[in-house]
């Protein structure tokens, strides 16, 4: 069993073993490093990530929050946390600080599916840029959601406290200040993002 310390930046592993792990395998390695935040790319990269800071984790747990509470007025779906990973159709496994998917993405994938990483694009996802990532790599990763099949995707930056959105067919855009609320619709009915609760 293998087991990493905390790094100060993202570590990648790559070779002909690492890409020669299967969908279960790279389960159970995530399983067997718990305490690690792990990734893989389109090429079966694994990236390994540092924890992030308290300030950037406390607006993570926000966001989700506010997504967490819509869910359960709303139960069109489910919300999960930055724990759930997904498979995409391009083979990368990600995994996003806060996301949603709607009951009808849900009833494609089986029960025992739900148990790992399903096979599956979320409709919506939160990214939150932590001290340790860069704003251009974070951009790319959104492009990637998009190109999966997200439908709606925010990237927040708390330390610039500028928001991105994201969606199909939709140039990016800029919310500047964190004096504002982003909307949902028309992919979250009724669900609004109060930016302002991301700082306090």
């Amino acid at each position: 069993m293998t087991h990493f310390p905390d790094f100060a930046e993202a570590t990648v592993l790559r070779g002909a073993l690492i890409a020669g792990f299967s969908d279960d395998e790279f389960f159970q390695f995530c399983q067997e490093n718990d305490s690690a935040r792990i990734e893989r790319t389109a090429d079966h990269e694994i990236i390994i990530m540092p924890p992030a800071g308290f300030e950037s984790s406390f607006s993570s747990g926000q966001a989700y929050g506010s997504l967490y509470v819509w869910q359960r007025q709303t139960k069109l779906g489910r919300a999960v946390e930055s724990s759930a990973g997904y498979l995409l159709p391009d083979g990368a496994v990600l995994s996003p600080d806060a996301s949603w998917v709607s009951s009808e993405r849900l009833a494609t994938v089986s029960a025992a599916q739900l148990q790992k990483f399903p096979p599956l694009c979320p409709d919506f996802i939160i990214e939150v840029k932590s001290p340790s990532d860069s704003l251009k790599g974070l951009q790319a990763k959104m492009e990637q959601w998009l190109q999966n099949g997200v439908r709606l995707g925010f990237l927040l930056n708390t330390e610039t406290e500028t928001a991105y959105v994201y969606a199909p067919g939709q140039p990016m855009q800029t919310v500047q200040g964190f004096d504002k609320e982003l909307s949902g619709e028309p992919v979250l009915p009724g669900f609004r993002l109060d930016l302002r609760e991301l700082k306090r």
